[in-house]
């Protein structure tokens, strides 16, 4: 496509390939190229699709808009993973790569259940079962006020970003406070923050802020897994199914139902 500005080409071509895609019989699954920005242009677009034939969206970042709009419209799960120019282009099981058999588990059908080790630091000690919802803090946030704002009763949440200073994810934990978006969540899973030092003349960390702001909410909190934008082979963690959070040492998490029916 010839680039609009800098977004990869036009909203009516973009948003008709998307559509079409979305609806397409002979395919199962759509693998995005990247992330950046311009997922929140097409959602005025699809409210009127008929979301009839569930299929996967696998992408992370900016990807999150889509993927909370087709659980809040459709109810279809997803899968927060590795895509064509980030992930996949590095190989897997290679720095800022993909994790190999977390995705051929996520995608397959093959296994009804499996763990996944998330190679974090838990804030706070505990289990929790519930369901994976969430994705890029940035965009979560985003859509608040909109008729596809996340409904986080009852989630294991991820949250995780990249290139954001400690104030701005302070900034963003509260306003998701204010909104209401943390009652009834159940546990949280907090990705590594690259590129998100502080500032100078500050020692606050992303780590800091999250115990502050999380921590008081005395629920199963993990901090620093490997999912999302990190510089670790990328985890595939699907979105929309029941999990069961292990807090402690690490941290794990036990899919306990697969995103996608295996093939007859």
């Amino acid at each position: 496509m010839k680039p609009d500005g800098y977004l990869a080409g036009p909203l009516s071509r973009r948003a008709a390939e998307l559509e079409a895609a979305l609806l397409d019989r002979d395919s199962q699954a759509i693998v995005c190229a990247r992330g950046g920005y311009g997922s929140g242009t097409l959602l005025d677009s699809l409210q009127s699709l008929r979301l009839r034939r569930p299929k996967l969206l696998i992408g992370f970042s900016d990807i999150t808009m889509l993927q909370v709009f087709l659980w809040q419209r459709a109810g279809w799960t997803s899968i927060h993973g590795p895509m064509v120019a980030a992930g996949f282009e590095r190989g897997e099981n290679q720095p800022f790569g993909y994790d190999r058999q977390s995705f051929a588990f996520a995608v397959s059908g093959t296994q009804r259940t499996w763990n996944i080790n998330l190679g974090g630091d838990s804030l706070v000690r505990g289990e929790a079962t519930g369901t994976i919802l969430g994705g890029c803090l940035t965009l979560l946030q985003t859509t608040l006020g909109t008729p596809w704002s996340l409904d986080t009763r009852g989630s294991i949440l991820l949250l995780e970003d990249v290139g954001v200073k400690p104030y701005q994810v302070d900034r963003a934990l509260l306003h998701l406070e204010q909104a209401g978006k943390f009652r009834g969540v159940r546990g949280v899973v907090i990705g590594e923050f690259p590129e998100s030092g502080p500032p100078p003349g500050s020692s606050v960390t992303v780590r800091d802020i999250c115990r502050r702001v999380l921590g008081r909410m005395g629920i199963p909190i993990v901090f620093g897994a490997a999912f999302g934008h990190t510089p670790r082979p990328m985890l595939t963690i699907p979105l929309g199914v029941k999990a069961r959070l292990r807090a402690s040492g690490e941290g794990k998490l036990e899919i306990l139902e697969a995103p996608v029916a295996q093939a007859k």
